[in-house]
């Protein structure tokens, strides 16, 4: 195998666990810490948001492999601005929180063309806030780092997770459509 290819399934195998990792936890944060079941559910939100309760929600988390592969090919050319220098994660973290929150190219749920076109109070907008920021910089550093430190427990430790979040997310998917019974 080329050099070029070795160097892209590695930056995408990082970058697809990464992702599907960190949408993870910064959506159970989210779920947890700023009540997004409520959120969701409430007049205004219930018409753009499906409820957290629902199957394709509960697939959310393992359909995100697609969104992290997508994710490394549109970074991999980019590779070494975020992984070359000594704080060079700060320029991803700019360039993820700048795209989601500052220049998304739709009014999305929590971005500043969310807040100027859409009917949604400015109040729901802010709150989702703070589950982008905790995306964007643990993505980023995260990312570093393994570059920075790269080790065969955090190939371990991604794949172990990624198969967690995947499995957790089919049990979501059959818990929402009934078939795990009820208690």
């Amino acid at each position: 195998m080329n050099e070029f290819k070795k160097e892209f399934i590695t930056f995408c195998r990082r970058v697809v666990s990464l992702h599907v990792i960190v949408y993870f936890l910064a959506g159970i944060f989210a779920l947890l810490c700023l009540n997004y079941e409520e959120l969701f559910s409430n007049e205004t939100t219930s018409l753009l948001m499906r409820p957290v309760d629902s199957p394709i929600v509960a697939a959310g988390p393992g359909l995100q492999i697609i969104n992290g592969f997508m994710m490394s090919l549109y970074l991999f050319p980019f590779k070494t601005i975020f992984i070359a220098g000594k704080r060079s994660w700060l320029k991803l973290f700019f360039l993820l929180l700048g795209f989601s929150i500052f220049s998304p190219q739709s009014p999305t749920f929590g971005s500043l063309e969310g807040i100027i076109y859409t009917k949604i109070p400015i109040w729901n907008h802010l709150l989702s806030i703070p589950e982008c920021l905790i995306y964007s910089i643990l993505f980023s550093v995260l990312l570093f780092a393994w570059y920075k430190r790269p080790k065969k427990a955090w190939n371990i430790l991604s794949v172990i997770a990624v198969m967690l979040i995947v499995l957790a997310s089919v049990a979501g998917v059959l818990a929402a459509i009934g078939a795990l019974g009820s208690n």
